[in-house]
């Protein structure tokens, strides 16, 4: 069952195409990478489908809901988490995760899971501006969840952090695809192999191909899924 069905959407600003008739489906439950260097389309598709920024032209449909006509339904099911970390710096991380919980009226007890489920027990007193940058982003993407989420956005949420940071935020991510639809940009390609189910890779605005990492290799005749994305942008652009 598809949870977002993108049609032929467009995003223009003046004579600037950042998005062009670009169309797409995602899965209920799919973990969907979006791949592209930058200025692709990659995070004005995000603001789009999370009515941060209004489309040109084209039809988006997310869990069956209009994006033109139910946008305030729309806003219910879906959250972000930015590249920027949306927390509260001079806040411990208990105080934002109380802040955000009662903010959607979740039962006190909801934060307990949350805790758990990231890992902050060990700096639950703590400033957020003292965390180290692998606790940041795993406290902006626990306040994002609050909002229990159908579709969760994950803009480069490892972005900057160590080795050792960035698979530990994996592994939590990947227990989160049990009961959240996520779509995810990242510039690390080990990791859209790792956790993605399928890839859409975007240039300039355009859709370039959809399917899995191994279909992706095989469709690009590439040993290395860097090559095959290295080859299908650069065949654009010609």
């Amino acid at each position: 069952m598809n949870i977002i069905t993108i049609e032929n959407i467009c995003k223009n600003y003046k004579e600037k195409k950042a998005l062009d008739n670009v169309c797409l489906q995602i899965k209920q439950g799919e973990l969907l990478g979006l791949l592209g260097v930058n200025g692709a389309g990659k995070t004005t598709l995000i603001q789009i489908l999370c009515g941060l920024t209004k489309k040109s032209s084209g039809t988006v449909t997310i869990d069956t809901y209009d994006l033109d006509k139910d946008i305030d339904k729309i806003k219910k099911i879906v959250d972000i988490s930015p590249q920027e970390t949306s927390i509260a710096n001079n806040l411990t991380v208990k105080e934002n995760l109380e802040f955000f919980n009662e903010l959607y009226n979740n039962p006190p007890d909801f934060i307990q899971e949350i805790v758990e489920t990231f890992h902050l027990n060990d700096v639950l007193n703590q400033r957020a501006k003292t965390l180290s940058g692998g606790y940041k982003r795993r406290l902006s993407i626990a306040v994002a969840l609050i909002s229990k989420p159908k579709i969760l956005f994950l803009d480069e949420p490892t972005l900057g952090l160590d080795v050792y940071s960035r698979r530990e935020l994996w592994k939590i991510i990947e227990r989160l695809r049990e009961n959240v639809t996520i779509i995810l940009t990242s510039h690390y390609l080990e990791e859209i192999e790792r956790l993605c189910d399928r890839v859409a890779i975007l240039s300039n605005g355009k859709l370039l191909q959809v399917g899995t990492v191994a279909h992706i290799k095989q469709l690009t005749n590439a040993q290395t899924f860097e090559d095959a994305f290295i080859n299908l942008v650069e065949l654009a652009n010609e």
